[in-house]
C-alpha cells in the first residue's frame, strides 16, 4: 500500500521531516519526505497496512516544536518503488 501525504501547519523549520524519518524507520515504511513552497511538507510512504496506520497517527501529532493543522491522504496501489525512507530537497 502506498501513500501520498501532505502535512499542512507549522512542518517546516522545526525537524518535521526528520521526525517522520525516524517514524518511518520505527515501523518499516519506505518513501520520503519534502518541503513543498506551500510551506507544506509531502510525505510518500510505502508499508503494510498496519505500520501505515501506525505511522500516520505519529504523522498527524508531529514533532514537540511543530503544529499540524491538516493531514491530506491520497491511496494509491503500492509501486515497490522505495527501499528505504529519505529526505528530499
Amino acid at each position: 500500500m502506498q501513500l501520498h501525504i501532505l502535512v499542512s501547519g507549522r512542518v517546516q523549520g522545526v525537524g518535521f521531516r526528520e521526525f517522520v524519518r525516524r517514524s518511518a524507520e520505527r515501523f518499516g515504511v519506505c518513501g520520503y519526505a519534502k518541503n513543498l513552497v506551500s510551506g507544506d511538507v509531502e510525505v510518500v510512504a510505502d508499508g503494510n497496512k498496519l505500520a501505515l496506520d501506525e505511522f500516520l497517527v505519529l504523522l498527524e501529532t508531529g514533532p514537540p516544536a511543530g503544529r499540524v493543522d491538516r493531514v491530506r491522504i491520497a491511496e494509491h496501489q503500492c509501486g515497490d518503488e522505495y527501499t528505504r525512507f529519505d529526505i528530499r530537497f
